[in-house]
């Protein structure tokens, strides 16, 4: 297992998109709607103790002025267990509220529990805000039966 102190976190570059698409297709997450683009909206978290560096965990926020689509979250099973999920989450959190964001959603097919002790609520799909029911994610990708959980920030 991979220390806390062996991960560095940082911003994504396109160069991380097939590690990254990767880690999301192994987990069995959506990426029909990303690419190489995309990365810059994805924090990356990356083995100090692999020769090449490789990453082992990732997670995007999309803004949408003040609310923020939270997605992605995905920890390599390597790592799993070792507290990299909630740094990612952390470190997301402070990104978007530099950025002004108030309320993070997300959906999840899985991971209620682990969001529930980290502050999300689950809420009606009716209660999404019209930036985030525009959402790939949230209109095509992610089946109905996907919890949509916010979380206020700040």
């Amino acid at each position: 297992m991979t220390s806390e102190l062996d991960i560095e976190i940082r911003a994504g570059t396109e160069q991380d998109w097939p590690q990254t698409r990767n880690l999301l297709t192994c987990a069995g997450l959506p990426v029909a709607d990303l690419d190489s683009g995309s990365m810059r909206h994805f924090l990356v978290a990356s083995s100090n103790s692999s020769p090449d560096k490789a990453l082992v965990g990732a997670v995007a926020l999309q803004r949408f002025a003040s609310i923020g689509l939270l997605r992605s979250l995905v920890v390599d099973s390597s790592t799993r267990t070792s507290g990299l999920g909630t740094r990612l989450l952390r470190q997301l959190e402070g990104r978007a509220n530099e950025l002004g964001v108030t309320e993070l959603w997300l959906l999840t097919i899985d991971a209620d529990a682990f969001f529930a002790t980290r502050g999300y609520r689950v809420v009606s799909r009716a209660k999404a805000p019209s930036a985030i029911r525009a959402t790939p994610e949230f209109s095509k990708l992610c089946p109905d039966s996907a919890a949509l959980m916010v979380k206020s920030l700040g």
